[in-house]
């Protein structure tokens, strides 16, 4: 059986150079905030995403989808770069308390070995933190999902994700991304998906000693989504993660979330989307050269 590493998923230089297009429910909130008529069709979602496959994917070491929108259009339409590996979203967002995503389990409608002989690479968890719930059924969670990948072959990809408590109102979301990484920083997984320290924004010796603290507990290969980042300000906050012990990125928003609303996707897709990303893949491949 081929067992894929955290090799397959990065470029030539070692670094992580990954698109996300897995975003479900908070996509359409995406589109109806640019202005695009509701009720927001499933299809909308679906076009974008194929499109952003196609038109990005040769500039990604890896690209993220979801099966309840994109994958099986991206594997019927053969989409995605001949370079480029594929993610799968192997996570079930339950709505409630006027959320999207308020619980998240993982979605046992995703076949492992099926994913994988359709050219799948890796599969990704969404694991919602927070410090008022039960650790040990996080962390029992995480073990059957690595179980799941790693039975299959596949590389296990964790996002550990902080929300405020359930009860009570006070909620540090730096000290938070902290101790979600003390807990889960060690659970056997390949690749750890993390939120940028400070949102990316301060000054950059804030950001880099923020990063650092991260680093510390995180013991495996880790990288930034940009998800809450300005997308001007993630550049940096790659440059900055990179750093203090990050090995790339895996984002979605930072790179084709200015482009939602506009006329002629694939256009802008290919002037605004895939420059930046290629922009991010360079910086990626010198942090790494550079150690």
């Amino acid at each position: 059986m081929t067992k894929y590493t955290i090799k397959d998923i990065a470029r030539k230089s070692g670094g992580f150079a990954m698109l996300a297009v897995d975003q479900r429910e908070a996509m359409r909130l995406m589109f109806a905030a640019a202005g695009i008529k509701t009720p927001i069709k499933d299809q909308v979602l679906t076009d974008f995403k194929v499109n952003a496959a196609k038109v990005l994917s040769p500039y990604a070491s890896a690209i993220l989808v979801d099966k309840q929108f994109c994958y099986d259009e991206i594997i019927k339409q053969k989409v995605i770069n001949k370079n480029c590996s594929l993610i799968v979203a192997a996570d079930e967002f339950i709505p409630g308390n006027g959320i999207p995503v308020d619980k998240v389990r993982i979605d046992k409608k995703i076949d492992a070995q099926q994913v994988k002989k359709d050219g799948a690479k890796a599969l990704k968890l969404l694991i919602l933190w927070r410090q008022d719930e039960d650790p040990q059924e996080r962390l029992q969670m995480v073990s059957d999902f690595n179980k799941i990948c790693h039975d299959a072959g596949l590389v296990s990809i964790i996002e550990p994700v902080v929300r405020p408590p359930r009860v009570g109102d006070k909620f540090d979301r730096e000290k938070s991304i902290i101790d979600a990484a003390k807990e889960l920083g060690d659970c056997g997984a390949d690749l750890y998906k993390v939120e940028m320290p400070l949102f990316g924004k301060g000054e950059s010796a804030d950001l880099l000693r923020a990063a650092q603290k991260l680093n510390e507990q995180i013991n495996m290969p880790w990288v930034i989504l940009s998800s809450g980042v300005d997308a001007n300000l993630f550049a940096r906050s790659v440059r900055i993660a990179m750093n203090a012990g990050a090995s790339g990125f895996l984002a979605g928003r930072a790179v084709w979330a200015s482009v939602i609303g506009l006329p002629d996707t694939d256009l802008m897709l290919k002037d605004i989307s895939a420059p930046r990303l290629q922009h991010l893949g360079t910086i990626v491949d010198e942090m790494m050269a550079s150690r």
